[in-house]
């Protein structure tokens, strides 16, 4: 049976995600890459596809867990009859590929219990396992792990055990380093020490957190979690560590998110610059341009963290999926749709970093006015939308309105002396897109419609104030929020649209999305209205799990978290949020100025 995400913490290097139970399994892990194949792949299966338990053998445990201040770095304290111990799990921060976990004894004497099971490629290749100099050697093909610990191991069951009692003030190091099955094996390391470094490395990069408002800390443990789903050598952040967590339970809405998305740039950017991390927004802005260098009409919605294009997705038939959610999807089809939107949301990014003061770049600009060209060319075109839908292309109005942002970001661009372009031609194309929305993408009603011709509401037309296409009070925007209000929210809580089988093509349940409460929360406060702001705001808030992560979605109903786990764009709306209604703006990027 599956834990529910809620039970799951996040360990994080900046190369490599790791998932904890609050038993003390590690169910999800692959190196050297985010969207590297799994060693530990219990999440999406069973025990038999990899895991590392590590508990007390007692049947009547009560367990807390927390990370260390501004880390990653997580402390999980078990308390039993016989006494109590600590776990302390990390990624550490390095050039080697590790994970460690550090037993330390509390009060008492703990017996404790150590099952190492080792499965590569998504649970499905058992390793040759060997020992080696007193070391345990786990083979298989390209890729090799290497357990060190003081304790006694033995072959049980295709797995490797460990059973022993721990005093108080004893501690039990145990070290799993990851390698090329061909290259030497890594030296071993001094766990503690690993730990502190890890510990003392991130609260070096938390500490310069700039926000000074009343949630700083919820603020800058986002920003946390976002900095662990950024990929080091290259500034790419993927959407989450995970796989194929469902959207409905039991259902067929199973993505891969270990991507970097066009899209999230414009969120990530601002969440970074507005807490002072420009190095980071500077790696990511440099990601950015990579990714959209070439031709305009072969940029993709999304890349690997490393910028690689081919994400063929394919089934992983032998995982039964998380509570039977079938098919288990490996890569992401999405990156061969057409999405107009991300060509606004690029724009976008590359103009709040300038905004911010990061350094112009010419090259940038001239592929950007290529992209322009394209734009222009392409907007009056159907498109899959934001939600990646995979039923027929469409005329989505929140497509249309990123257009229009391209080009205004365009148009702004130079009037501010920044840059060089046709701007009378740009202007004209601005009028003509922001003309074409208000006749075909708002109903009789006044409210923005999902697509043109449509009445379905769709949650993505939030963003109409915030990214400055209309401002908060005009009766369109009221209009929409309303309806959104009315028709999209269940138990006080956003959903992106109603899922139909004729638009998305699956049509199944799905819970509500984090992201666009946030969106929300941010149109409360430009309207006004601050009461409801700051109470949707405290209720997302609340939805954290104990150790203060976010998913993609919520089910109400169910009262449980659904999709990918940890989402970055969740965290990074919280940041967001928390920024305006601090500020009464959207961010301190300014963006109150475009209306």
């Amino acid at each position: 049976m599956s834990l529910p995400l809620e039970e799951y913490a996040m360990l994080g290097d900046t190369h490599s995600v790791a998932l904890v139970s609050r038993d003390g399994s590690i169910d999800w892990l692959g190196f050297p890459r985010f969207d590297s194949p799994t060693f530990f792949t219990k999440l999406l299966g069973d025990d038999e596809n990899g895991h590392w338990a590590l508990a007390p053998t007692a049947e009547h445990v009560r367990t807390m867990r927390r990370y260390r201040p501004g880390t990653l770095v997580l402390e999980t304290e078990h308390h039993t009859p016989d006494g109590s111990v600590r776990v302390i799990d990390a990624l550490p921060v390095g050039d080697e590929r590790r994970i460690v976990r550090l037993v330390e004894g509390l009060t008492g004497r703990v017996p404790m219990r150590s099952v190492l099971r080792v499965r590569f490629d998504y649970g499905s290749v058992i390793p040759w396992v060997r020992r080696t100099d007193g070391e345990m050697a786990f083979i298989a093909g390209a890729e090799a792990l290497r357990l060190r610990t003081p304790v006694e191991t033995a072959g049980e069951d295709f797995a490797t055990v460990s059973e022993f009692a721990i005093d108080e003030g004893d501690l039990v190091p145990f070290e799993l380093t990851w390698h090329e099955s061909h290259l030497p094996v890594p030296k071993p390391i001094k766990v503690r020490h690993a730990i502190d470094a890890t510990e003392k490395w991130w609260t070096d990069w938390s500490t310069t957190c700039r926000s000074g408002g009343d949630w700083d800390e919820e603020i800058r443990d986002s920003l946390v979690v976002l900095k662990g789903l950024s990929y080091e050598p290259t500034g790419g952040i993927v959407a989450a560590p995970t796989t194929s967590l469902p959207e409905d339970i039991g259902g067929a809405r199973n993505w891969d998110y270990r991507y970097s998305w066009i899209r999230d740039a414009t969120f990530t950017l601002i969440a970074l610059l507005d807490a002072g991390y420009e190095k980071e927004a500077q790696s990511w802005r440099d990601w950015l341009l990579r990714a959209l260098a070439g031709r305009p009409d072969q940029m993709q919605i999304l890349y690997s963290v490393a910028g690689e294009r081919w994400l063929k997705e394919t089934d992983v038939e032998w995982l039964d999926g998380y509570e039977g959610s079938r098919p288990v999807r490996v890569g992401n089809a999405a990156s061969e749709q057409f999405q107009l939107d991300v060509y606004g949301e690029a724009m976008d990014a590359l103009h709040h970093a300038r905004l911010h003061g990061l350094p112009f770049n010419p090259e940038a600009w001239e592929l950007q006015k290529v992209l322009l060209d394209f734009l222009e060319s392409k907007w009056k075109d159907p498109d899959e939308g934001i939600w990646e839908v995979r039923g027929p292309r469409r005329h989505f109005t929140h497509s249309k309105v990123m257009a229009w942002v391209g080009m205004d970001r365009a148009v702004r661009t130079v009037e501010a002396g920044t840059a060089e372009g046709p701007i009378d031609r740009w202007k004209g194309v601005r009028e003509e897109i922001h003309a074409d929305v208000l006749h075909n993408g708002v109903d009789d009603r006044g409210v923005f419609v999902q697509s043109y011709g449509s009445r379905a509401l769709d949650a993505s037309l939030l963003m109409v104030p915030l990214v400055g296409f209309l401002p908060p009070h005009d009766h369109r925007v009221k209009a929409t929020v309303e309806a959104i209000e009315a028709e999209l929210m269940h138990d006080g809580f956003v959903r992106r649209y109603v899922p139909d089988d004729e638009v998305d093509g699956i049509g199944t349940h799905e819970g509500a999305f984090l992201m666009c409460s946030f969106w929300l929360v941010d149109n409360y406060t430009l309207l006004g209205r601050t009461k409801e702001a700051r109470e949707l705001f405290f209720r997302l808030l609340s939805l954290r799990n104990d150790v203060g992560l976010l998913a993609e979605e919520y089910d109400p109903a169910a009262k449980r978290f659904v999709g990918n786990f940890p989402q970055a764009i969740s965290h990074v709306a919280l940041a967001i949020s928390a920024t305006t209604l601090e500020g009464g703006h959207v961010g301190s990027h300014r963006r109150a100025e475009l209306w």
